[in-house]
């Protein structure tokens, strides 16, 4: 049976990184970054372009999922509400597939230095980034995930905690 992990969290908290380990500790497996999804210039989010981009991820996950060559698809964004892990979840064919939902967060201060630390690195930009992580970072515990607190974890720390859960999820059914 093929796995799919949908993993999400706020800017900065982890998840691209994660997934990369995940995706190196987990043979046949493929990743999946959903901004990739809409990589444009300029960056635009409205109606038209939130659509496209759903239905972009729906149909790069639909594809993997039906390669034969891969058992294990792992998707990182942000999915910081239930409606859009309910959309993907309604396009995306699911049905011999495992699916585990998780949702990294971490302390606003450990939120806010890992960010700091991308910008004085060049990764990202000081566009007010840090104060839209943090206003996006309370509501992962409204979501229905398994959350894990990446404040004192590093990528592959957090990706062998996924693995663990999943194992687990998988010997109790």
């Amino acid at each position: 049976m093929k796995r799919l992990y949908l993993i999400g969290g706020s800017m900065g908290v982890g998840k691209s990184a994660t997934c990369r380990e995940l995706k190196n500790k987990i043979l046949n497996s493929v990743y999946l970054d959903g901004d990739v999804c809409w990589d444009m210039n300029p960056f635009r989010v409205n109606q038209r372009t939130c659509e496209m981009v759903i239905e972009n991820i729906c149909f790069l996950l639909n594809n993997f999922l039906r390669c034969p060559d891969i058992d294990t698809v792992i998707f990182g964004w942000v999915m910081h509400r239930q409606d859009i892990i309910d959309d993907i979840l309604e396009r995306v064919d699911t049905e011999d597939c495992e699916v585990y939902l998780f949702s990294l967060v971490c302390s606003e201060q450990e939120l806010v230095h890992r960010i700091q630390s991308d910008i004085d690195s060049g990764r990202r930009k000081d566009d007010g980034i840090k104060e839209r992580a943090l206003s996006r970072l309370p509501m992962y515990e409204e979501l229905d995930t398994v959350k894990i607190d990446t404040t004192c974890m590093t990528a592959k720390e957090t990706a062998e905690h996924i693995i663990a859960i999943s194992d687990k999820f998988q010997t109790d059914v």
